[in-house]
């Protein structure tokens, strides 16, 4: 009878769990093509004049933040519009040049890794792919910034390029390190 009652107790101490999820709209900055539109000339936050830029969008999030906030960064993006000559499926720069984004929490911040080892840019985007990780960068540092504004410690940063091969070497030197947040004040 106790190994009954321990097991339902189990069961329902994990179904009360499971209702108790924390839902959170946040912000989150995307790398976003502006192929398809008249849009050639805008100034990237990188910069450079582009046919792309870093903007954001509203998001409903639950999970370990600030981990879900990176892996948000590469959601699917579809632009709304209303002319039916904007036939765009697809505006993520991430998720059209297959780069992946990741973030783990350690004990000496957060890890993020920015995987190029599949990344394949379309003819139609015309950028480079230092360009596009640039801009990846942007988005990573707003969207810490927004969620990091509320809190009382600053946020360690590590940022790793994985998955560089030898003709994109050249990509790894965009890793760094920074901190997001401004220290608590001493008293």
């Amino acid at each position: 009878m106790k190994t009954l009652l321990a097991a339902m107790m189990v069961a329902w101490l994990g179904w009360v769990g499971a209702q108790a999820t924390t839902i959170m709209v946040v912000p989150v900055f995307e790398p976003l093509s502006l192929h398809g539109t008249d849009g050639d000339e805008a100034i990237s936050d990188t910069g450079e004049a582009l046919q792309a830029c870093v903007m954001s969008r509203p998001m409903a999030m639950t999970g370990a933040f600030p981990e879900v906030l990176v892996d948000a960064i590469r959601s699917p993006h579809l632009v709304p519009t209303n002319n039916p000559n904007y036939k765009v499926q697809e505006a993520n720069l991430l998720v059209i040049c297959n780069i992946g984004i990741s973030g783990e929490m350690t004990t000496e911040g957060l890890i993020v890794r920015l995987d190029v080892a599949q990344m394949a840019i379309p003819t139609e985007i015309d950028l480079t792919a230092r360009q596009i990780l640039k801009l990846a960068i942007v988005a990573l540092r707003k969207t810490l910034e927004a969620y990091q504004a509320p809190q009382t410690q600053p946020l360690a940063v590590t940022l790793v390029i994985e998955g560089a091969d030898e003709s994109r070497a050249n990509l790894k030197d965009l890793g760094a390190r920074f901190t997001v947040g401004d220290a608590p004040p001493e008293n």
